[in-house]
């Protein structure tokens, strides 16, 4: 069982918040989708034969990607990876992008499940983060996709911006049960160096982010997700019963994947690797005019444990500890619940059986908990 991700980097234009490797340039286009053949070619003895059971083109935006241009990528990996088992095919798209000409053609991929990039459906909110869309768009892109015959959707909304009110974000959460929408993403705005968001605020052109606001905007998706009857099966990702996201839950779960393209990142258990965040250099190494496009990090046991309890500890299936025991050792295993004895006791953390799990208020601080449970070795 193993994932491959395939990473798109292109886009209309950029995101005042977004971090990831993209380009507006579509000028390497052509060359980017030749190297992206060439890297699945030499790469397919990275997962071992191991059964591909998910795909994801994420980005960027790969909704830029035509369906003859996904269907060839297809082409590539039925021929060098096992395919026959494919659960989920999602293909991350941009509001803007779906029209029904193009959904009709992407009936004709292999792709079964879409993630549209919504963010929000207040109109102050998307002009501040630059995006390409306006709510109306939003509303009538999930709709036409639903019409089309794509029910399997996600969306992603973006909670703690300036323009977000209280009123607004349950607005939006509201929305997302209207529109019958199966599964979303929240994430909080976060200001990322080399952003316009990072720039803006460090010359004084835009507030800073309100920390406090973002943490009740959680709260708030907390409590209102149990009403509107979503799991918050992660941190980040709530669904209706049984329509968790298949890839992701993967990573949680320390499945393999492989990463394809300029950024993308793989994962074999026993290391980890990633490509080079550059997309002329990506495509000149995949014609072998430049050294490897990747690089390497080779995991050691406590890298391994300090992996399993992050990626299990955010999921409401919690840290196994019997598993991470048998996996890495009684030892590890003491070492974990000794350092979780004083969130326990300050209610951070659950201990049920043998199984730690992030209380409500642990929710908020998860990332500090998951470093001060991290063992060295």
């Amino acid at each position: 069982m193993a994932g491959i991700y395939i990473h798109i980097p292109f886009c209309k234009q950029k995101c005042t918040y977004c971090n990831f490797h993209f380009s507006t340039s579509l000028s390497q286009k052509e060359a980017l989708l030749e190297a992206l053949h060439t890297e699945l070619i030499q790469q397919k003895e990275y997962l071992q034969g191991a059964t591909i059971d998910t795909i994801y083109f994420g980005g960027g935006t790969p909704s830029l990607l035509s369906a003859d241009e996904i269907n060839r990528l297809m082409d590539t990996l039925l021929a060098d990876y096992s395919c026959n088992s494919l659960q989920e095919f999602t293909l991350e798209a941009n509001p803007d992008d779906l029209k029904p000409a193009y959904l009709k053609s992407l009936k004709a991929t292999p792709v079964s499940r879409l993630s549209i990039g919504i963010q929000s459906f207040q109109d102050d909110d998307l002009k501040f983060m630059n995006r390409s869309h306006n709510a109306q768009e939003a509303d009538y892109a999930i709709k036409v996709a639903q019409d089309t015959g794509f029910t399997n959707l996600t969306i992603d909304l973006i909670y703690g911006s300036p323009f977000l009110s209280d009123v607004d974000w349950q607005a939006n959460l509201q929305r997302v049960q209207v529109l019958q929408i199966p599964h979303f993403s929240a994430y909080a705005l976060t200001v990322e160096e080399g952003t316009l968001l990072h720039h803006n605020i460090r010359k004084k052109l835009t507030e800073p982010l309100d920390q406090e606001k973002a943490a009740a905007q959680f709260e708030i998706l907390i409590d209102q997700a149990s009403q509107l009857h979503y799991e918050h099966y992660e941190i980040s990702n709530l669904a209706l019963k049984d329509h968790y996201a298949i890839h992701n839950t993967n990573y949680w779960r320390g499945h393999h994947y492989l990463g394809i393209g300029p950024s993308a990142h793989s994962f074999n258990g026993a290391s980890r690797r990633w490509n080079i965040a550059n997309n002329s250099t990506y495509i000149k190494s995949m014609m072998g005019l430049h050294p490897a496009a990747h690089q390497e990090e080779q995991l050691t046991i406590a890298n391994q444990v300090n992996e399993y309890v992050m990626t299990t500890l955010r999921t409401q299936w919690g840290c196994d500890l019997n598993t991470l025991g048998i996996k890495y050792g009684k030892g590890f295993k003491e070492m974990i619940v000794t350092a979780a004895q004083s969130f326990i006791q300050q209610e951070y953390l659950l201990l049920q059986g043998q199984t730690l799990l992030l209380t409500k208020k642990g929710k908020l601080i998860a990332d500090r908990i998951a470093g001060e449970l991290f063992v060295e070795g």
